[in-house]
């Protein structure tokens, strides 16, 4: 734990420094960014370039593989906690700072369990309490109309628009203060893909999300701010607006255009 500084209040996490080493391969090199509090910050850039490896640094899921190495700071406020520092507990830190994946991911259980299980990792006992939890989750998540009645049937039955959203509401439930989306939408049809958009745009206003995306288009509509990640660096950040019609690097103009990428 960091001391906690007086720190803007619109910030919600602070990254300074960041680099990030498979080994002995440098996957990311001194990134440094803001992550505006309840905005939606895509991560756009060609594939290999970085983005999914920014993302996963935000929940420590690189813990579950041997050899990785973090340099620099991601700073989580209000507390200053740095996420990327020495004596993090991943578990905490995963559902602190939840992620929906490029596939639905569904657990093989019921629509319900799946929701319940990051609450029962906390150690939530009560039903009760649980249930409210769960419902609260599918409301969130868009989808209580459509599975209300059958909660009990195996997560599976669901369509992959839904058992997306499904994945989303499972990340809800355990009140997360940053949602990481990784492509969460390139496995699914244009109407579940409008849905999903639609949703993160209601998402946050309860929560901070960062979004990596292939879809320059979908980067446009949804997101708040953009940075451009190339070769694991971070050629540009700044909003989406004045990144997509007026970059002030020419990687990021040349890459927007589709010059390369």
């Amino acid at each position: 734990m960091v001391e906690n500084k007086e720190h803007n209040p619109s910030i919600k996490a602070e990254v300074k420094n960041l680099s990030f080493y498979y080994g002995s391969l440098q996957a990311l090199k001194n990134v440094s960014l803001v992550i505006e509090q309840n905005k939606i910050t895509a991560l756009i850039g060609p594939s290999g370039c970085g983005k999914s490896t920014y993302l996963r640094c935000f929940n420590r899921m690189h813990d579950l593989y041997p050899g990785h190495r973090y340099e620099g700071e991601i700073l989580l406020y209000p507390d200053g906690i740095n996420i990327a520092g020495g004596g993090i507990d991943p578990i905490e830190i995963r559902l602190k700072n939840a992620m929906v994946f490029q596939k639905p991911n569904p657990f093989p259980k019921s629509i319900f369990e799946n929701v319940a299980y990051g609450l029962r990792i906390r150690g939530l006992k009560n039903y009760h309490q649980i249930k409210e939890r769960v419902e609260r989750a599918l409301l969130e998540g868009a989808l209580w109309d459509e599975v209300k009645d059958r909660l009990h049937d195996p997560a599976f039955n669901l369509s992959g628009g839904q058992q997306q959203r499904l994945c989303i509401a499972r990340a809800l439930a355990c009140d997360p203060e940053l949602l990481l989306f990784d492509e969460p939408t390139s496995a699914l049809d244009p109407i579940a893909t409008a849905r999903i958009e639609e949703l993160m745009g209601e998402l946050k206003k309860k929560v901070t999300i960062i979004v990596v995306t292939h879809n320059m288009q979908q980067a446009a509509r949804v997101s708040d701010f953009t940075a451009f990640l190339y070769l694991g660096e971070l050629i540009e950040w700044g909003k989406t607006e004045q990144i997509f019609t007026n970059p002030k690097e020419k990687k990021t103009e040349d890459y927007i255009t589709g010059r390369f990428g």
